[in-house]
């Protein structure tokens, strides 16, 4: 069910289950709240256990001061109360302690939100706060001060982060990107210098917005073959929000239908949760009516046209490729005969490449060479169907974290010249 169908209560046990699965909180830790258009705020309870939290554990602490529930509020209310007054236009918070976003916080530093585009468009730019005693008024009051700049994402001195937002999953969505773009910060480090976007890669990325006319479409005028191909993509991407290859707001995946026509992911959706009512059918150059395809849309039809074996493409940020894409180093493959087996060799491209120039990348992916890193945009992976471009990309980030996980014990030996040449005989590979 959509969120903004749920009542508060709701709303908040699915989010905090959410980020408690995807380990971004502890049994303990981390607190949510909801103000409502009546002025009562909705928060997480102290003391009671994030992965057992039910509807009725929530609290509500009325406009007038009133507590209702069967727990006391968390701890950390006074800070929640402090942000709203701050903030009218924040009407959710989610604060929480991701590991890699801990890791900044008791280092005294702020992410840096430019080396990612789709960071930098969800939280913008970050403030810090400095330390306050949890539940403390002065904590309250420090984190209100950096909201009421205009922050939406502040981390906190030795405590973590809190996002506000316009409504819960807005926050949560703020949260779980910046740890994503945190963790691929910190492997990129271990492997080199980060290298942020300019202002002018920033407004390229936030700007760009392709445009293509549009036809009428139905459900009347769906084939077999689109309706299989929405539902696949709909598990795909559930499955790669679930295995952490893509977040809650990036991640686009396409299916082709036939010769013309490919159904892709809609802009500004939550990749949790994905129907297929939502998707987006491209078809002839022409994009259905009333809705908004992916912002790399341009590059998958370039790629459908150019490649015939093409049949399905996705584009991923996960932290181990991610890092690879920030410090613009393509992955080795000569790791393991799996990956070279799948990928061959990994092609990487210019940022802008994939906003101005995607003819460019449908000439070079392909299936002799399926992969590629885009500088401080993930990775885009091509296939046969949409299982081989996603074990592909599987294999991808498997190995760029195998990779990196290697430099503490001195880094990766490759297989050799002859190993390699065994292994295109042995799979009758293209040489």
């Amino acid at each position: 069910m959509k969120a903004s169908y749920l009542h508060p209560r709701d709303e908040l046990v699915q989010t905090i289950s959410r980020i408690y699965r995807n380990r971004m909180t502890t049994t303990s830790g981390g607190n949510l709240s909801i103000l409502d258009e009546n002025g009562d705020l909705w928060i997480t309870p102290s003391g009671v256990d994030k992965g057992t939290l039910k509807p009725t554990d929530i609290m509500c602490v009325k406009k007038d001061g009133t507590i209702v529930g069967p727990h006391k509020p968390s701890s950390e209310y006074p800070f929640h109360r402090a942000i709203y007054k701050a903030r009218p236009d924040i009407k959710a918070i989610v604060h929480a302690h991701p590991t890699s976003l801990v890791a900044f916080s008791i280092a005294k530093k702020i992410p840096n939100v430019k080396l990612y585009p789709a960071s930098f468009a969800c939280n913008g730019t970050v403030a810090f706060a400095p330390y306050g005693v949890p539940g403390s008024e002065d904590l309250g009051h420090k984190m209100a001060a950096a909201f009421a700049k205009g922050y939406d994402s502040v981390v906190l001195e030795s405590h973590g982060v809190c996002c506000g937002g316009a409504n819960l999953q807005e926050a949560a969505l703020r949260v779980e990107t910046l740890e994503f773009t945190c963790e691929a910060e910190i492997q990129a480090a271990q492997m080199g210098k980060p290298i942020a976007l300019t202002d002018r890669q920033l407004a390229l990325a936030t700007e760009f917005d392709p445009q293509l006319p549009s036809m009428k479409h139905s459900v009347a005028k769906m084939t077999i073959g689109e309706k299989e191909a929405r539902c696949q993509i709909c598990r795909f991407v559930e499955r790669g929000y679930a295995q952490r290859l893509f977040t809650g707001t990036t991640g686009t995946v396409s299916a082709r239908v036939d010769a013309d026509s490919f159904v892709i992911t809609p802009r500004a959706y939550d990749r949790r949760q994905v129907s297929p009512e939502e998707l987006v059918l491209v078809s002839k150059g022409k994009v259905e009516s009333g809705k908004v395809p992916a912002a790399e849309v341009l590059a998958h039809q370039a790629v459908y046209a150019a490649q015939p074996e093409v049949n399905a493409v996705i584009n991923a940020c996960p932290p181990n490729t991610l890092a690879f894409s920030f410090i613009h180093q393509v992955v080795d493959t000569r790791t393991l005969p799996e990956c070279y087996i799948f990928l061959r060799e990994v092609s990487r491209f210019p940022f802008d490449t994939l906003y101005k120039k995607p003819e460019t990348l449908a000439k070079k992916l392909s299936m002799r060479y399926p992969a590629a890193i885009l500088d401080n945009n993930g990775v885009m992976v091509v296939g046969p169907d949409l299982l081989s471009a996603f074990d592909k990309l599987e294999v991808l980030d498997c190995s760029a974290g195998a990779i990196r996980g290697s430099l503490p014990l001195g880094g990766i030996v490759p297989m050799s010249d002859q190993v390699i040449e065994d292994i295109i005989v042995a799979f009758n590979l293209p040489k």
